[in-house]
């Protein structure tokens, strides 16, 4: 009733021929993804729900700062906030 183990052998080394390419790409893919986000301009800072429907935003782009209203009806720029100061 056992599985001969040569087919069992052959089997393993099946599995591990197909999973080891594909383990290889995700890890490649993965760390091009980090190199590029160092270099992005636009960056989503923070994330605040205000209801079911509406977010407050703040977006970072070229080092600037703007807060968002969206979802509801329409959305609006809050407003461009004056650059940190570095302490």
């Amino acid at each position: 009733m056992f599985p001969d183990p040569e087919a069992v052998l052959r089997a393993g080394i099946a599995l591990l021929a197909i999973l080891l390419p594909l383990w290889l790409i995700a890890r490649a893919l993965r760390g091009s993804r980090a190199g590029q986000k160092a270099g992005r301009r636009l960056a989503v800072e923070e994330a605040l729900a205000l209801d079911a429907r509406r977010r407050l935003l703040l977006v970072r782009c070229d080092g600037r700062e703007v807060l968002l209203l969206t979802g509801g009806a329409q959305d609006a720029v809050i407003g461009w906030l004056p650059p940190r100061e570095a302490p």
